[in-house]
Parts: structure tokens; sequence; C-alpha cells
């Protein structure tokens, strides 16, 4: 149960009595030593959460759950939507296999704080592989499986793991992807060399392993279990790689004590989930929604997990929703695009468990969310995070008994507990601007950037007065504390002195019904600084001449906002270039 029954009462909360706030969402966590202080500063100018408090998240996730009697639950439905395969693995099975396999990396002499480095497909073995490190207090660094070699060789050489995890294969579409050749390929180019490597061999493409360095992944499942290994809450549970502000990837640090009091406070707060209920994530565990919502904060809450491998179709989103009675769905709009390409004649679905979907990771339209709303008939809405928070900067709650006000509903939302938003702007009197974050950030964000075998502090993140943390997104705050984002920094787009949010022009293209996707830039003018230029993706079932609907979408924008905005460059593209989670990279967008 939640102790507030209004937004106000515990953003207040959160705000003016911080330390007992959050000393009271630490006790929804076992702890072998429980701590007596929420936040600290540390000496190098950070914070540590719960510091002096010792745990295991490893045991919270699953050992906890099944002596409280949930041993017989499904821990994780995997599905692969390459090679349709599926796996239950209940909470008493998960114990045992990463016991067992947490023994066998022990006995390769991993051991706490050593980094293990895990480049495979989401799997249930994926997800063995993170808890195994946690049981033992090891750091896991868990690399998207598609990377090229030399990337794979960047990370390596970056967080120096004692062993290296790889699946024999993974697939794009329906064709499997040899894993070893990219493996071998990474350690001819890294530096530095891993003790051991692990290979889960998979049916579609088994792989030859190389004598005294290769070791068989479910050999080392039959190794005697080790019990959980306590660590302080302060010590580093993974490190994942992120590009962030700069461009070049940096290894953020999540800590042990703090990602876990938070997950766990989400679980109800935002998602409305309880234990027992089905938690669907559609994302990749390469990527930080796949580590907080794949992974931790599912089973740190007594949920089911449903994971998938691949990119889900309209069809496999139905059957895995109803078969398995999901209550939330996480996703992202890039599939909700899928979806309604794929599902653009078909009636809606009635799924009568689902309660809500939630989308984050990119921004979505309101003519997105108000046919997912149709097609689905339950609450879709937005929620803005990033890598280095692992959790909601801004949400809708839904565990809260207040509803959430339908102005709110197609905007990302008001502060999670702990996010103390304001505005960076350039201009005087300014409505819009950065929005940076007041310090200490909440529980559950970064410790610290991985760099040269240790962590240390964020600077880059820093305002000048080393205050705030700098998101590097563009919005406006209102009275309601309602954040309204406009995009990234280098996304707003200055004509003739005014600032326009490129999202903005995007919103109003997007609701043309001929077009699939877009993306605005700015291109510089030579009298007005610059001007806006879009690229368009039609939809599939388009038959309009170009011309016509060119002219129909600069006359859009033109309405909506003004022709002081300049929209002249409109051009048709077969594609977006987008990253691999499915963002669109703008700054790849060139005329």
């Amino acid at each position: 149960m939640l102790p507030w029954t209004t937004y106000e009462a515990m953003a207040d909360a959160a705000l003016n009595q911080p330390e007992a706030f959050w000393l009271e969402a630490a006790q929804r966590i076992t702890w072998q030593q429980a701590p007596t202080i929420a936040c600290q500063h540390r000496a190098d100018g950070w914070y540590d959460w719960f510091a002096g408090g010792v745990l295991n998240t490893s045991y919270n996730a699953i050992d906890r759950h099944v002596e409280q009697g949930r041993g017989a639950q499904a821990a994780f439905i995997w599905h692969s939507c390459a090679s349709k395969e599926q796996q239950v693995v209940t909470y008493k099975e998960l114990q045992d296999r990463v016991a067992r396999f947490a023994g066998g990396l022990r006995a390769l002499g991993v051991g706490k704080g050593d980094r293990v480095l895990i480049a495979m497909p989401t799997l249930v073995e994926t997800a063995i592989a993170m808890l195994a490190c946690a049981r033992l207090g090891a750091v896991h660094v868990v690399v998207f499986a598609g990377y090229a070699a030399a990337e794979l060789a960047r990370r390596i050489d970056d967080v120096a793991p004692k062993v290296i995890i790889i699946a024999s294969c993974s697939f794009q579409g329906q064709t499997p992807l040899p894993a070893m050749p990219i493996l071998n390929d990474a350690l001819r180019i890294a530096a530095y060399k891993p003790k051991a490597c692990v290979i889960a061999q998979r049916e579609a493409c088994p792989a030859p392993l190389m004598p005294v360095r290769d070791h068989d992944f479910y050999s080392l499942e039959q190794s005697s279990p080790v019990a959980p290994v306590p660590v302080y809450a302060e010590d580093p549970l993974y490190i994942l790689h992120t590009s962030g502000t700069t461009g070049k990837p940096k290894g953020i640090v999540r800590e042990n004590g703090g990602h876990a009091v938070a997950l766990a406070l989400s679980m109800p707060l935002i998602y409305g989930c309880k234990p027992g209920d089905v938690f669907f994530t559609t994302s990749d565990f390469g990527w930080v929604v796949g580590h907080s919502y794949g992974v931790y904060a599912p089973l740190l809450s007594g949920c089911t997990s449903v994971i998938v491998e691949g990119s889900v179709s309209a069809s496999a989103m139905r059957m895995l929703c109803q078969n398995y009675a999901v209550k939330c769905l996480f996703t992202t709009p890039t599939q909700l695009r899928v979806i309604r390409q794929e599902s653009r004649n078909l009636a809606g679905v009635l799924l009568p468990a689902l309660a809500r979907i939630f989308v984050a990771g990119e921004y979505a339209e309101p003519t997105l969310l108000e046919w997912a709303r149709s097609y689905f008939q339950r609450a879709v809405v937005n929620h803005w995070w990033q890598t280095e928070t692992g959790w909601s900067i801004t949400a809708h709650f839904f565990g809260l008994p207040e509803q959430e006000p339908k102005a709110l509903m197609n905007d990302i939302g008001r502060p999670a507990p702990g996010f103390s938003p304001a505005l960076l702007s350039s201009m005087p009197d300014d409505r819009c601007g950065e929005v940076v974050l007041r310090l200490p950030l909440p529980p559950g964000c970064l410790a610290g950037i991985w760099q040269n075998g240790t962590t240390k502090v964020p600077e880059n993140y820093f305002d000048k007065s080393g205050e705030y943390y700098r998101t590097f997104d563009e919005g406006m705050i209102t009275s309601d504390r309602a954040v309204h984002m406009l995009g990234r920094s280098d996304d707003v787009i200055k004509v003739a002195g005014r600032r326009i949010s490129g999202v903005q022009i995007e919103e109003i293209i997007l609701s043309h019904p001929a077009v699939y996707a877009c993306a605005v830039v700015a291109i510089s003018d030579a009298l007005r600084g610059q001007r806006p230029a879009a690229y368009v993706v039609a939809t599939a079932q388009c038959t309009a001449n170009m011309s016509v609907m060119r002219s129909e979408i600069i006359g859009q924008v033109n309405q909506a906002i003004g022709k002081w905005v300049g929209l002249k460059d409109l051009h048709f593209v077969a594609q977006l270039p987008t990253t691999r989670s499915g963002k669109i990279l703008r700054k790849k967008i060139s005329l």
C-alpha cells in the first residue's frame, strides 16, 4: 500500500522531508543491515544513497519471494519473435539456475567487484547471467548483441571483464547471426584479454568452443549453488554504456541500494503493479529499460516479467498479452507505429487483463497516443527518463487513488519523487529552456561514470553553478508542476530570433493521415539564421500525389504555427536513420 492519496501529498513529502521519505521507501527492500541515513554527500562531490546499508539485489529479486511462497509463480515468460520458441521459468527454477550459474562463475574466479561482460540477445539465460553476477557482488556489463567487433572491443577495454558471456548466435529477422566470429575478432582487437569466455549454445547456430578459453553455459549451470553475497548499498550493481550527451560511449554506474529502492517504489506508484501482476517490456536487455523493467523492477516487486527477443509484431503482442494476462505493457513509440501500420485495417483488440500502456525512449505524438488508446481501449501514456536516471524523471502515477489529470495525458507528466526540475533559459523571460534537475538526484540514478577502473563524478552533466544536473532536453514547466518536452537542446530551431521546437513541427506533420514518420532538423538560412527542414516517410497505403501532399503538410504547419516558421524544405524519404533502439538520429539527416 502507498501512504499517499494525491500527487501533491507525495511530491511534497519527497521535497520537504526527503530523509524520512526515502528511509520509508527503503523498507520495501530486505536488508541484512538496514540503512540509517538516506542521502550522503560524498567527498568527491557526488552522492551516495543508503550508505552503510547491506543487501543483495539478487536475493531481493528472487530468494525472498521463494521464501514468501511465490516459488511456483512465473518469474519470466520468454518469447522469441525470431525462432518462435517460448519458455516459462518460475521463481524457484530461477533461484536454482541463478545460484548454480553463480557457482560456475565463482569457479572461473569471479568475485565481488569483478566485471563480467554479457553480449547476448534477450534470453532467459541473459537474465540468469545478470542475476548471478548480482548474487556474487560482481558487476555486470550488458552489451547489445548486435554490435560489431570494434564496438565490442571498445567496451572490453573500458571495463576489463574477468569473464565474457555470449550466446552462440542472435537473429536479424529470422536469420541466425553467428556470434563467435565477432567475439574472436573483438578479442584480437582489444588490448585487454579476459580470463574466460562462456558460450550459451543455441540450436539455430551452435558454435565450436576454443579449448581452455571457452566454457559451456549450461555445464556451468550444473555447478554447486552459492548463497547471495552481502554488499554495501553504494557498491556497483552494473555498468551500462550510453552515448549520453557527448556522443562518446560512457559507462553509467548503477549502485545496488538506491537502484533497488527506486525500482521497487516505481512499480506500485507509477505502473500500479502489485506482486503477482504480469509486466511486459518489449525492450532489449542491452538498453536501460530492459535492465530496469525487463529484469529488476518486476522481480523486485514479485511480478512476472514477459520478455521478448526481436521486434514484436501486432499479432505476437496480442497473443502474449492475451495468453499471459498482461496487466502493464511498456514499449516504444516506434513499436506502436509498427503495430499501427500492421493493424491499420483491423478492428481494435480486446485484452481484458491489460490495464495500461507506457511508452518511453522518444517523443510520442498525440495522434499516435490517441490511435493506441482507440486500438487497445486502454490508457496509453508517455513518460520521460534517460539511461542516466534509470527510471522516470516525469511520469503518470496510476498507483495513487487520485486520477491523473486528463490535460496531461498527451504529455510526459509530472516529476517522480526526488526529481526537482527547473529551467535553464538562454534569454530573459523565456518560458522555455533546458530542463535541469536540482542535485542530489534521487536514488536509482547514476552513481557516477566508469573511468580508468573506478567510478568518477559525472562532471560533464553539471551546470556552471554545480547545483543542477543537465538533461540536455528542452522544455517548459507549468504551474501544475507538469513538464512539457520540446526536444533535445540541439533540436530547437532559432528562426529570426524566435525559438521553435522541431518536435512541435513534427507533431503537426504526423497528424497528416498519409504520414508514417518524420523528422525536422534545422538548416542554415542567410537571412533568418535557421529554418526548419522536414524529412517525411509516407505510409505504405499512401497513394497521394507527393507535390499535393507536400503542399498540404506545409499548409498545416503554417495554419497551426504561422508562416514565420518558414517551412519550405520538405523531402520524402524511404526511411529515417535510427539507433538500434528506434530513436531517430537527427544529426545524421542532412540535405
